[in-house]
């Protein structure tokens, strides 16, 4: 669909969005190829793989507007057909910011706590769904912080930040978690590289996330305090 647009030059489209988006392909397609057959061995290649595919991968294709893209390729009765889809039920319910970081943060939380992650490793079904999973809560989380695509039930910004603030520290508290309580079958050497690096890597990407909604907060914002500012004639 990207290299459509550029190729063929049918849709007023950004070059950089295509490439971000070609790069989330990448870190998904690492995350699935060598990375996910280290990662059976090596927990900090597992946790590489947690990186690229719920985080990495998903801000840089929200940053790219697959949505927006996708829809202005429709036909347009389709495209009213879609756009009607996200603003279903459904949709507003597992977009809200609180319920798209209990599955991303509360997702990851189950899987490090209980069992799940040693019976994924023996089940090829389940731990093919573990990683959808990762992923598609990793993309909704993203999505609900950084409205690159716009929506029609955008919630406010205060609630917004809090939510992210939680889910962040809930991320860093289970990489600490992780730290001292290894996984079940993962050495203690393995476990800390792992929760290291899930914790400073995670950071980083966070630190993106916040980035880009302080930006958006900012711009919301800049309007009304230029029209306070500005004395009547």
């Amino acid at each position: 669909m990207y290299l459509a647009v550029q190729f063929f030059g049918k849709r007023d489209w950004p070059l950089y969005r295509t490439v971000l988006w070609a790069a989330g392909i990448l870190c998904c397609i690492a995350a699935a190829g060598p990375i996910a057959s280290w990662s059976h061995n090596q927990f900090s290649m597992h946790m590489m793989g947690h990186l690229l595919l719920g985080m990495l991968g998903p801000l840089l294709m929200v940053l790219s507007a697959p949505v927006t893209l996708f829809l202005r390729m429709l036909p347009a009765r389709y495209a009213r057909k879609g756009a009607r889809l996200l603003k279903s039920r459904l949709f507003r319910f597992v977009s809200h910011p609180a319920i798209a970081a209990i599955l991303n943060i509360g997702g990851l939380w189950l899987l490090y706590i209980t069992d799940l992650f040693t019976r994924m490793h023996a089940q090829p079904l389940l731990y093919l769904l573990v990683h959808l999973h990762v992923f598609l809560a990793g993309y909704l989380f993203t999505a609900s912080f950084v409205s690159i695509e716009p929506t029609s039930h955008r919630k406010s910004f205060m609630p917004r930040a809090a939510i992210l603030i939680t889910a962040l520290a809930g991320h860093g508290i289970l990489s600490k978690y992780l730290y001292a309580h290894p996984p079940a079958g993962v050495s203690v050497d393995q476990a800390q590289s792992g929760a290291v690096l899930m914790y400073y890597g995670g950071d980083l990407i966070d630190l993106f996330i916040i980035i880009f909604f302080c930006l958006e907060w900012y711009k919301a914002r800049r309007p009304r305090e230029a029209g306070i500012g500005t004395a009547p004639s």
